[in-house]
């Protein structure tokens, strides 16, 4: 399969056919979407769901980094992209270009993704002029998740309409090549995509949007606890594991197995 690159990305732009996006944290995973998907993205998530953090706040880029080449040993025709953590990006466009960078080097990644708009706008510029592609996140992010004191929908009362348009038309103008709007009010969010000229992609935020994203395990039903309401489950991954396990169990536990089709003679 053809590689997909960033003028790919860019054609679905007000396109008929909208962007598939998952998450992938391994190579098994990323030989199994993408075949799929347009884009995959390495995304911090991975703290919750592989490691069984409460948010994504403790994620190190390290853990990305191990994670994105992971995902690249698929060798994907899908465009990757990785997650900048918390914390390594906020403190100055200089330092954020110097992990992008690292990110790039060590992954051969496609590009990164940060959280924030017209905040991010001089550091999302500074990266792109120095050729690193840069995916923006605005709406809902949940690495502001303790400052804003929770997972709060967006775009409900006008000053945070004109906040998050705003938030998109910066981010345009620095550079990003696509933005993902997470929760946020359906009639927002096709206002933010009708406003930039680059693809949004939504995760919680309508089918309004130029593509679409969910975190692969909620959407295969592997993760057992509360689900956002917007991750529709397509199966239940965890319940067919268990019952496979279950027939393990019972059989080891009775000596079925291993049975002469599994067993060394000579």
């Amino acid at each position: 399969m053809k590689k997909i690159t960033i003028s790919d990305i860019k054609s679905h732009k007000n396109a008929d056919i909208p962007l598939v996006c998952l998450t992938a944290y391994t190579t098994p995973m990323a030989q199994i979407l993408d075949k799929h998907c347009d884009i995959m993205l390495v995304g911090d998530s991975l703290g919750m769901v592989m490691y069984g953090m409460e948010n994504t706040l403790g994620v190190s880029l390290d853990m990305m980094i191990n994670h994105g080449a992971a995902v690249m040993r698929a060798k994907p025709s899908a465009f990757i992209v990785v997650d900048m953590p918390f914390g390594t990006y906020e403190k100055s466009p200089e330092l954020a270009y110097k992990n992008a960078k690292r990110i790039m080097d060590e992954t051969a990644c496609d590009a990164v993704k940060l959280e924030g708009g017209q905040n991010m706008q001089e550091t999302i510029q500074y990266i792109t002029e120095r050729n690193i592609p840069v995916m923006a996140h605005i709406g809902l992010q949940p690495q502001s998740v303790v400052k804003d004191g929770g997972y709060k929908v967006k775009g409900r009362g006008d000053e945070e309409i004109a906040k998050l348009i705003n938030d998109a038309k910066a981010i345009e103008r620095a550079g990003a090549f696509s933005v993902v709007i997470e929760g946020t009010v359906e009639s927002v969010s096709q206002k933010i995509t009708s406003s930039i000229n680059i693809p949004t992609i939504g995760i919680g935020a309508s089918v309004k949007c130029d593509g679409q994203i969910l975190v692969t395990d909620d959407m295969i039903g592997l993760l057992s606890g509360h689900t956002p309401k917007f991750a529709k489950k397509y199966t239940n991954i965890a319940a067919q594991i268990d019952k496979a396990v279950e027939s393990y169990a019972n059989e080891v536990k009775t000596r079925k197995f291993p049975n002469e089709d599994y067993t060394y003679k000579k």
